[in-house]
């Protein structure tokens, strides 16, 4: 699929009484492999080509999908896109970006496509390395299995206002999952990395490894009894605490006024010593790209700054219906108006590593396992399951499970102590995350 049988979607779409159009073209190749015990248990290959279509009627759009590019499919895909624009409800924030915010000139090449292309028998060998590593520590009786896998995507975005931009990336991945028991009964314990470049990736032996390590930590796991006490979120998890604000500052749910974020815009949120990046550019970046979703130019912001709210994060419409300008953040899929999301999320790191943190605090709780989040996004309360470690005077003393932390997340960003153990891992990443005190549900 290419511009040309792109720009000839648009052309048609006009011709067939739009008043606007995009057009999108979407293409990904990928193959995976598992182990689990040393056998192969399964091989995946995907190939697919895809074609989605928005059209504007006025103020009416319409939004259609497709695998089947031949032209008579074209044809029909056109036709049933602009009939649904001409039967759907006015609104009156529904257009493509100003001319005036799309990515002109030379992109930014953000180096994230790799054409190394593993065969299955390496991936294969790969993930049994990893799975192997992680059955050899001690106190690991069991694999849960292990994975290797890749990915080469391109997409391309052309619209009736003269914008084209082509975007390809390539992923790789390796994961192992480790089953350790004893007397006091079974833990599981995970590690996994993803890469634009395969270079990139940890060697398999010591991420396998290090999975094994963290299912037999687990082991003899207590319930504690309820308290309110400092509690850390170890840096591979304490990203997911953004998750929430993303949501809160995302201009959909500022112009529904249903964040509680929505009259926090220039105040401040977090501590003082907090700043957190969006960067759509970083070099082999998980959540990199050279535009944004509706081909407006994209840029690197602190959404915190020192603590302070800086912006929200709007698309076309959004922007418009809060009388602001898009801040290059509209994310789609081939179906669908654009939502918003962010790219590179990184809170920054602090001065005092775990070890420290743990210092700081005296007693209290690592949180190393996250699951079920709950948040009232109208008022920031937010409660998740837990499990982790139990600390005293700094040092680790038995892990702890079956446990829940709730507070209000106001509260909590607003004392929030970053941690220096900063590890780029995915799309978001964080140092471990102190607060100072939360409640704590155990028993």
């Amino acid at each position: 699929m290419d511009e040309n049988l792109l720009n000839d979607v648009v052309a048609a779409a006009l011709k067939a009484g739009a008043d606007a159009a995009e057009a999108v073209g979407a293409e990904r190749r990928s193959l995976s492999v598992n182990v689990r015990e040393g056998e192969l248990e399964e091989v995946e290959r995907e190939e697919s080509r895809d074609l989605g279509l928005r059209v504007f009627v006025g103020r009416r759009q319409a939004t259609v999908s497709g695998s089947d590019i031949s032209p008579e499919a074209r044809a029909k895909l056109v036709e049933r896109a602009v009939a649904m624009a001409k039967l759907a409800p006015e609104d009156p924030y529904a257009s493509l970006a100003d001319p005036e915010a799309l990515a002109r000139g030379p992109l930014p090449d953000l180096d994230l496509y790799d054409p190394t292309e593993p065969t299955p028998e390496a991936l294969e060998e790969r993930a049994r390395i990893a799975e192997a590593a992680a059955r050899a520590q001690p106190k690991v009786t069991n694999s849960d299995g292990a994975s290797g896998s890749w990915s080469s995507s391109r997409w391309i975005l052309t619209t009736s206002a003269g914008f084209t931009g082509v975007h390809r990336a390539s992923g790789f991945s390796i994961g192992a999952s480790a089953i350790a028991g004893d007397e006091s009964g079974m833990e599981t314990g995970y590690d996994g990395r993803s890469a634009r470049w395969e270079a990139d990736l940890p060697a398999p032996d010591s991420l396998g490894a290090e999975a094994g390590r963290r299912a037999a930590s687990r082991l003899g796991a207590r319930k504690i009894a309820s308290t309110t006490a400092p509690v850390i979120f170890e840096n591979r998890l304490a990203a997911s605490l953004m998750s929430p604000l993303i949501g809160a500052i995302s201009g959909p749910a500022i112009a529904r006024g249903t964040s509680f974020l929505k009259d926090k815009l220039g105040q401040p949120v977090f501590a003082p010593g907090v700043t957190i990046t969006d960067d759509p550019h970083k070099r082999r970046g998980l959540g990199s790209s050279p535009f944004d979703d509706e081909g407006v130019r994209n840029q690197r912001r602190d959404l915190i700054e020192a603590g302070v709210l800086t912006t929200w994060l709007l698309n076309t419409s959004s922007a418009r219906q809060l009388g602001l300008s898009t801040t290059g953040h509209a994310s789609r899929g081939l179906a669908g108006p654009p939502g918003v999301s962010p790219s590179n999320l990184t809170l920054q790191p602090g001065e005092r590593d775990l070890a420290g943190l743990m210092k700081d605090a005296g007693s209290g709780l690592l949180i190393t396992s996250m699951f079920g989040p709950s948040l009232n996004g109208n008022t920031g309360d937010w409660s998740v399951g837990c499990s982790g470690f139990w600390f005293e005077n700094g040092e680790i003393t038995y892990p702890v499970s079956e446990i829940t932390v709730a507070g209000n997340l106001i509260d909590i960003y607003g004392r929030l102590v970053p941690g220096s153990d900063l590890e780029f891992r995915g799309a978001s990443n964080s140092p471990s995350l102190l607060v100072d005190k939360l409640a704590i549900a155990g028993r």
